[in-house]
C-alpha cells in the first residue's frame, strides 16, 4: 500500500488551544508562531514537515495540558514562515 499523496510532504499548519500561552513555548512547539486571540485562545501557525512532526506537536499540546480546539492545514503560507506566498 503506496502512502496518500501529501503525507510527507511540507504543510502549513493552524493548531488552536485554550488559553494563551507565554512566547516562551514557541520553541518547544518547533519555532510556530504564537498569536494570542481575543477569544482567550492562542493560535499556533507555521511549517509542519510532515505527519508525524504533526502528530509530535499534538502530543506536546497534550503533554502541556492545554485543550486542544482545532487543528487545520492552511493552503496560504504566511510571511513570518520564511516562504513565498
Amino acid at each position: 500500500m503506496s502512502p496518500r499523496p501529501g503525507l510527507h510532504e511540507p504543510a502549513h499548519y493552524e493548531l488552536r488551544v485554550g488559553g494563551h500561552l507565554d512566547e516562551h513555548w514557541a520553541s518547544w512547539f518547533g519555532g510556530l508562531t504564537l498569536i494570542h486571540d481575543d477569544d482567550g485562545t492562542t493560535t499556533l501557525h507555521g511549517v509542519v514537515t510532515d505527519q508525524a512532526e504533526l502528530h509530535g506537536l499534538l502530543a506536546r499540546v497534550r503533554d502541556l495540558g492545554a485543550t486542544l480546539i482545532s487543528v487545520k492545514a492552511t493552503d496560504v503560507p504566511d510571511e513570518a514562515d520564511g516562504l513565498p506566498a
